[in-house]
């Protein structure tokens, strides 16, 4: 016997979005950063090589989480030695685009806080202003 079932849309919102790269050697700082800065948060956790550097694919993503999870904060994580970046991963290259990631989110979604960090291979979280 065949059963339809009807799906219902569920509200459930959480507190915020955070973007980083996938390079394996900065989960670990990143989750323990989570830990101690966001405790009992919830948030939307979305991985891509060079963090924001494809940055509409990355808008993208903001757009679904705000949509969807009615976000309230964005945090932006860029690493040292990307990858992604090549040899234009510089601590000023890193900042220039992190700093365009939060113009842009603001423009389009003035009400949110951008966070931005540069992550050090030695796990040491800078921000960015």
């Amino acid at each position: 016997m065949f059963m339809s079932t009807t799906l219902t849309h569920m509200a459930h919102t959480c507190d915020a979005i955070i973007v980083s790269c996938i390079d394996f050697r900065f989960q670990k700082y990143i989750h323990e950063w989570i830990e101690k800065n966001m405790p009992n948060k919830t948030y939307d956790y979305v991985g891509f090589a060079g963090s924001t550097k494809e940055l509409d694919t990355i808008l993208g993503q903001i757009d679904i989480s705000v949509r969807l999870h009615s976000i309230h904060d964005v945090v932006l994580l860029h690493h040292e030695e990307c990858g992604a970046y090549g040899p234009e991963s510089t601590p000023e290259r890193h900042a220039t685009d992190l700093r365009k990631a939060r113009e842009t989110v603001l423009k389009k979604y003035p009400n949110l806080h951008v966070s931005l960090y540069y992550i050090h291979l030695d796990g040491t979280f800078e921000e960015i202003q």
